[in-house]
């Protein structure tokens, strides 16, 4: 990668915002004037109780949603210039998502479930299944690759989440509360995870109402009433 491609910050936003039922009496300006810029292999927590505003950012920089004003820049591409097809494909080649309710198929292996984005972007079944058991190996759960989430733990269900998160080898990745269904114990071994993972290049973006969770981040940004403050 060129040095010019380095410097480009992998999320850009600028004077980003968001309101809900514009104009009428149940408005609601759940963001205000956001700017926010991240680099490429930062890991960076967005804390703040619920109401402020960081589910709403995290669904623009995840492209889930569209801001009302402001621009987004996603790895050097301005979002508000593609149509619903480009989005998709910048969503699914760009970002991982992990939620806090890990969303696995319960019918499906550990392995399936990893494997699973692939399908969608046309790879080979061969190929998806080997690449998917590497994603499961560099999580540590190389011994349970045929077990289904039932027979698995909290914490490795979230790990096969963030593997599944990464077979399409996104720069970002996005973690919704992703120890709030954990132990601390665990949810240490995930923010481990995520620190592994920002060493590889990778840039976190960790979604928490958790102080003591957002401390694992390197940079730590807090919103109130839509507005974000560092």
């Amino acid at each position: 990668m060129s040095a010019a491609a380095d410097n480009v910050p992998v999320i850009r936003t600028q004077a980003l915002s968001k309101t809900y039922a514009a104009s009428t009496e149940a408005e609601v300006q759940a963001l205000r004037g956001v700017d926010l810029r991240i680099g490429r292999g930062e890991f960076v927590a967005i804390m703040g109780p619920s109401g402020s505003g960081k589910s709403t950012l995290m669904n623009l920089i995840g492209c889930l949603d569209t801001p009302t004003s402001g621009i987004y820049e996603c790895d050097g591409v301005d979002v508000s210039t593609l149509d619903a097809e480009e989005l998709a494909v910048l969503r699914r080649d760009k970002i991982g998502f992990v939620f806090q309710g890990f969303n696995l198929l319960p019918r499906m292996s550990a392995l399936e479930n990893v494997a699973m984005p692939l399908g969608y972007a046309r790879v080979p079944p061969h190929e998806r299944l080997e690449r998917a058991r590497q994603a499961l190996v560099a999580v540590g759960l190389g011994e349970r690759v045929s077990h289904r989430p039932s027979e698995l733990s909290g914490g490795q269900q979230q790990r096969v989440a963030i593997a599944r998160a990464l077979i399409n080898q996104p720069p970002i990745l996005l973690a919704d509360e992703p120890t709030g269904a954990l132990d601390s114990k665990t949810g240490e071994e995930i923010l481990a995870l995520f620190k592994r993972l920002r060493d590889d290049q990778h840039t976190v973006v960790l979604i928490t109402h958790d102080a003591e969770v957002a401390a694992h981040a390197d940079r730590i940004y807090v919103m109130r009433d839509g507005e974000l403050h560092e």
